[in-house]
């Protein structure tokens, strides 16, 4: 006689039934099938019976109605029932665990597997973190240091990598708990094999995928020349950015550790400069990409202007200047007293004229202009890229002096800086000038001031005062 052999445990059944078994399923179907022709049969009986009741009994419409009324509370009870019973019903039993869940020596790893422990499952706060780190060109490299965060619970949002001629830069943003200090970060990548190792902190801001976050760059550098120094900054975070005139050695152009320079078109070389991080040449790609196209669109600067009405009842309006204002802006330097041009320059005042190529050139940064309904310009705003921080400077013609005029510039420009990410400005003039130094602290911004053989450097922190100044474009009255 056959009998089913018990499998061995840490074994998989045989999936193959025996010709016993193939005889109990043949019979249990032939079962199966005489219950279910039996049932239809007498369910034919019955709705003939109730017919011949309806069309023929004297009391076919009450038969009808009670059968309707019992099939009605049929229903209501099996509902009632099914209910009750699944909420007071035993639970079912739990699914088995499919084949592949044991292993070939009867263990369950379910049973033998550390539970998750530590600070992310304890709902610990978490920190965001910028870590980039060197890593050989070899098979595995990059899954080691995947390994060790994921051994101390550190999840990677977001990873690039950087190719080298012989390894690779490999930079990630992880969310680590914060038990997890930068030295615990570093040595953690560090034993898995990382080299040269970089962490900082990093923000929401920086999760932005680099495409995305290029191509929003590229789009500000096409709207103004006066944002390429911004996109590289924002490209490469903190980093001092310098343009050198033209005569520059072109041959110095590329990276060389933590210095970058680009080569323009004109002569000039732009060189960044970022201590904390070495560049690459994956960033050197982007940011020549980045130049590139600010040379083929050549010089813009975006018409935007804003209505500024004065007590004594004069329309004016402010808006951005640039080369072609360079005829009206030497107009206005003539209409000078020397007096104001000395304390605008720092410098002999026949010399004022020679400056406005520089200030009239976007690249550089961006210059606001006040003119009248006649096109007359009556005062100008310079805001001045420097590293990360911009110099800021105001120039009055004499006829139009305490209106509020340098007020009004000092605050837009700012909040021009504020916009384009720079949080410090900074105004170079003589400490007699007494009209620039109550301009400067009514911007209602922290100040630092330094003296040195009588020039003031006056630093305006401009965060602490964001909610004061004004948007850029905004008209409003003078004062």
């Amino acid at each position: 006689m056959e009998h089913l052999e018990k499998p061995k445990p840490g074994t998989v059944p045989t999936m193959n039934p025996s010709r016993a078994q193939r005889r109990g399923a043949r019979g249990h179907r032939w079962r199966r099938d005489a219950v279910e022709l039996a049932a239809v049969f007498l369910s034919v009986t019955t709705a003939d019976l109730v017919a011949k009741l309806v069309v023929h009994g004297p009391d076919g419409p009450v038969v009808l109605a009670a059968s309707a009324t019992a099939l009605l509370a049929t229903a209501l009870f099996h509902t009632w029932w099914s209910h009750r019973y699944r909420l007071h019903g035993p639970p079912a039993p739990d699914a088995p665990a499919p084949p592949a869940a044991t292993d070939p020596a009867g263990t369950d790893p379910a049973d033998t597997a550390e539970p998750l422990k530590g600070p992310l499952h304890d709902f610990e706060e978490t920190a965001l973190w910028r870590v980039r780190t060197t890593v050989r060109d070899s098979p595995g490299s990059l899954a080691r240091v995947c390994a060790a965060f994921a051994a101390r619970h550190v999840n990677i949002v977001s990873m690039q990598s950087h190719p080298l001629p012989a390894g690779a830069v490999d930079e990630f943003f992880v969310r680590a708990p914060r038990s997890l200090g930068r030295a615990d970060l570093t040595a953690l990548v560090a034993g898995a094999g990382g080299q040269d190792i970089w962490t900082g902190p990093a923000d929401a801001h920086d999760l932005v995928d680099v495409p995305t976050h290029v191509l929003a760059l590229a789009t500000r550098t096409a709207l103004d020349a006066a944002e390429l120094p911004i996109a590289l900054r924002r490209l490469f975070g903190r980093c001092g950015i310098r343009q050198y005139p033209g005569g520059a050695a072109r041959d110095a152009a590329g990276v060389d550790g933590h210095v970058l320079r680009l080569p323009l078109p004109s002569g000039d070389l732009i060189e960044l400069t970022r201590p904390q991080l070495p560049f690459t040449p994956t960033e050197f790609a982007r940011a020549q990409a980045l130049v590139e196209l600010d040379t083929l669109l050549g010089p813009r600067v975006p018409d935007v202007r804003a209505r500024l009405s004065l007590p004594a009842g004069a329309d004016l309006t402010v808006r951005r200047a640039d080369a072609a204002d360079k005829e009206a802006a030497l107009a206005m330097h003539h209409r000078c007293s020397p007096e104001a041009l000395r304390k605008r320059y720092h410098g002999p005042v026949r010399d004022a004229d020679r400056y406005l190529d520089h200030l009239l050139d976007a690249r550089h940064g961006q210059t606001l202009a006040v003119e009248t309904a006649d096109g007359r310009i009556v005062a100008l705003g310079h805001l001045m890229w420097d590293d990360d921080s911009a110099e800021v400077a105001v120039l009055v013609e004499d006829a139009w002096q305490r209106r509020g005029l340098g007020l009004d510039l000092m605050r837009r420009m700012s909040a021009l800086a504020l916009e384009a990410g720079v949080e410090t400005v900074y105004a170079v003039t003589q400490s007699s000038n007494s009209g620039l130094i109550a301009t400067m602290r009514r911007l209602a911004a922290p100040l630092d001031y330094q003296v040195e053989d009588g020039t003031l450097v006056i630093t305006a922190h401009l965060a602490e005062a964001a909610e004061e100044l004004p948007v850029p474009w905004q008209t409003r009255p003078g004062r």
